[in-house]
């Protein structure tokens, strides 16, 4: 059985500081995010925002169903981290540092350039489980500070840091690239989001992934 690299049964507040432990320091970048998230949430009204649409959304019909994948988002942050503060402490970091660089520029554009998406319908035409979260989830993500997505950008993070670890199994990287497709397009069908917010996360993925994995990269085409 694959033994962890560093045995956090050891691991005191105190600690922080020591070299064993000190990658976890990345995780208060969450308690920045968060806080931030509540005052673009909170702070900016929705009239101030600026709307976003493609007649890419007009041809994407809602489906709850799509919610699934899209929770799947929250417990697929929480796995990859673990996993990588267990086994792999470079991939910890990097996935970190790329996480972190999406929210600070995702949340000063938010600031900067306020947004808002108008897509999402006024009733449902199903009663389910499905749609109960959905409009309850309504209600505490507002459809202001969208564009980009942070979903999106997470995602490519997530993925490609998997694709970069020998260890994981082939058919591992698949279900992470089959989930991360599947989380993209969810953010739109179940109306979070519109396409605009999907595309414009792609170069916030390339920024992430230029500063969090920039010396893979020149390893990887040194060898090449």
């Amino acid at each position: 059985m694959r033994q962890p690299v560093v045995d956090y049964r050891q691991f005191r507040l105190s600690r922080i500081n020591e070299p064993r432990f000190s990658h976890l320091k990345l995780l208060l970048g969450w308690v920045i995010y968060f806080s931030l998230y509540f005052l673009t949430e909170n702070l900016i009204p929705a009239e101030n925002c600026h709307p976003v649409h493609s007649f890419i959304d007009d041809l994407i019909p809602f489906n709850e169903y799509f919610v699934i994948p899209y929770t799947f988002w929250y417990l697929l942050i929480v796995i990859s981290l673990g996993y990588f503060a267990l086994y792999d402490i470079p991939k910890f970091r990097g996935l970190s540092v790329f996480i972190m660089v999406t929210q600070f520029v995702a949340m000063a554009v938010y600031i900067i350039w306020p947004t808002r998406q108008d897509l999402r319908p006024e009733t449902f035409a199903r009663d389910n489980i499905f749609t109960r979260i959905i409009g309850f989830m309504y209600v505490f993500d507002t459809n202001t500070g969208v564009c980009p997505s942070l979903h999106c950008a997470y995602s490519f993070g997530i993925m490609s840091t998997w694709l970069k670890d020998k260890s994981s199994h082939p058919l591992w990287k698949a279900f992470v690239v089959f989930a991360v497709i599947m989380i993209c397009l969810s953010t739109m069908f179940i109306k979070q989001h519109s396409a605009v917010d999907f595309f414009a996360a792609i170069p916030l993925g390339l920024l992430a992934e230029a500063i969090a994995f920039g010396p893979w990269w020149k390893q990887k085409f040194k060898k090449a």
